[in-house]
């Protein structure tokens, strides 16, 4: 009879992977710790029109049944969730925004994320999705992996109150004295610290030891924010998800057809893009690109992802995405789906210990994010600015224009944008890189190459959501 780890390698491919179910069980637990914040996060900003405690239970839900989705159906460590910057247009832009004037919008903007869904479910079963996840080249795969670094970063620096809005200077340099600013970069080091030393599950022993810290500090009256112990006072609310569940307004989608496309067509391109981003770089990370660059099984993963957004409608929470948070996880060792797997197991947990889980203050996880931001960086030495000039300056959009745009979608549509124009340049320059004097001797081999690529055939490019991508 089989044992309970031989039951697992065979689900996971552990051997294969080169891991352990210790390993990826740390793994999991850290990328939750990570994301743990959108629990509190997703129902305060769509508590703005739904009930809190019914998005709470939403939330938790979703998020688990798409992430063991992704675990045994494509056995990669990436946890889902719902998407920050979509529940604030889902929130903002479409509740209080466009459909201010209608009854109950958020009815309609659940019934958009459902729609949105379904086209997912048909997009990735007839694999166009994965057909942009493995068009994409190799250089600007690392630089959607940099890219998505940097924006992690600028996350972590602006949650942990180290980098402040300024007038003046747009960005500014957050105050020493605040307990938040100082117990990050404590944590920060920690981490370090530990991985130095090879400390297994590293990070969430940071993130632990940093809430520690964070306690102590508010018992010693310098931190003076929320409080940072759990409480059960208010109970669970578990019943509210009747407040949320099943409550999609086509009616109104039908009588208001351009208005509704409109709100699904923005989803969906946010949505797709976002995905994809995230999906790549966080592959990378882990080692799971193969040889060409390309994602095996890449249909599973954009699948599991399209489920759960469908699903997390139903249940009444906005548009479930991957999450960059789960390059914490692979930094932390996962490589497989038992990584998924555990994270799914605890969001179904923090539905009874949600006041724990949500106890953890986001400088302890900023300062995990901020090491793992300089992990995924590393990707921008892998990356070869000497080649086809198009590949480099798309590469480098992603990497500029994801943290400086607080958007992932953002610096893939302009990592596109830039890499087409420069293909689209005459005698397809965007192949060629500037050649040095000694290269222009007619008989020099790199002065034959850039001749044989002038006559090279345009590549018919391939539009998807309304952009050109290769």
């Amino acid at each position: 009879m089989d044992t309970f780890n031989d039951t697992l390698e065979r689900l996971f491919q552990l051997k294969e992977r080169g891991t352990t179910v210790r390993t990826e069980i740390v793994a999991g637990l850290t990328t939750f710790l990570a994301m743990a914040y959108i629990l509190a996060v997703n129902p305060s900003i769509l508590g703005n029109v739904m009930d809190a405690n019914g998005v709470f239970v939403a939330t938790a839900l979703a998020s688990a049944l798409a992430t063991f989705l992704m675990a045994f159906i494509a056995n990669y460590p990436i946890a889902l969730s719902a998407g920050l910057g979509l529940n604030a247009y889902f929130a903002f832009t479409v509740c209080l925004g466009e459909l201010k004037d209608v009854p109950d919008p958020w009815t309609i903007a659940l019934t958009a994320v459902f729609v949105e869904g379904l086209i997912f479910i048909l997009m990735s079963f007839f694999k166009f999705r994965e057909k942009i996840v493995n068009g994409i080249p190799q250089n600007l795969k690392l630089g959607i992996t940099a890219g998505i670094g940097l924006f992690i970063t600028i996350i972590a620096l602006k949650g942990a109150g180290i980098v402040i809005a300024d007038e003046s200077t747009l960005l500014g340099l957050g105050s020493f004295a605040s307990p938040e600013v100082v117990l990050c970069l404590v944590g920060f080091v920690v981490i370090a610290v530990l991985t130095h030393y090879e400390i297994t599950g590293a990070i969430l022993i940071g993130i632990l030891i940093t809430w520690a810290l964070g306690m102590m500090a508010q018992l010693a009256g310098w931190y003076e924010g929320l409080s940072l112990f759990p409480t059960f006072s208010e109970g669970l609310h578990l019943d509210a998800i009747k407040n949320t569940a099943f409550h999609l307004n086509f009616s109104w989608a039908g009588q208001h057809l351009v208005e509704f496309l409109a709100i699904v067509l923005s989803f969906l391109y946010v949505d797709l893009f976002d995905t994809v981003g995230t999906v790549v770089g966080v592959a990378d990370q882990a080692g799971l690109l193969d040889k060409d660059g390309n994602l095996p099984r890449a249909g599973a993963v954009l699948m599991s992802d399209a489920i759960g957004t469908t699903a997390g409608a139903l249940l009444g929470t906005s548009t479930v995405t991957s999450f960059v948070e789960s390059s914490a996880g692979v930094a932390a060792g996962g490589k497989t789906g038992l990584t998924s797997a555990t994270t799914g197991t605890m969001f179904l947990v923090a539905l009874f210990l949600g006041p724990i889980f949500l106890a953890i203050p986001t400088f302890a996880t900023s300062a995990a994010l901020l090491y793992v931001g300089m992990l995924m960086m590393s990707s921008v030495t892998k990356m070869k600015f000497d080649g086809d000039i198009a590949d480099s300056v798309g590469g480098f959009m992603a990497i500029a224009m994801m943290p400086l745009t607080y958007s992932i979608a953002n610096g893939i549509h302009h990592q596109s944008l830039h890499r087409q124009s420069q293909r689209r340049q005459p005698h397809h320059v965007g192949h060629l890189r500037p050649l040095r004097p000694a290269d222009r001797d007619p008989g020099h081999e790199l002065y034959v190459s850039s001749l044989k690529q002038c006559n090279r055939p345009f590549r018919k490019p391939v539009l998807g959501a309304g952009f050109l991508l290769f």
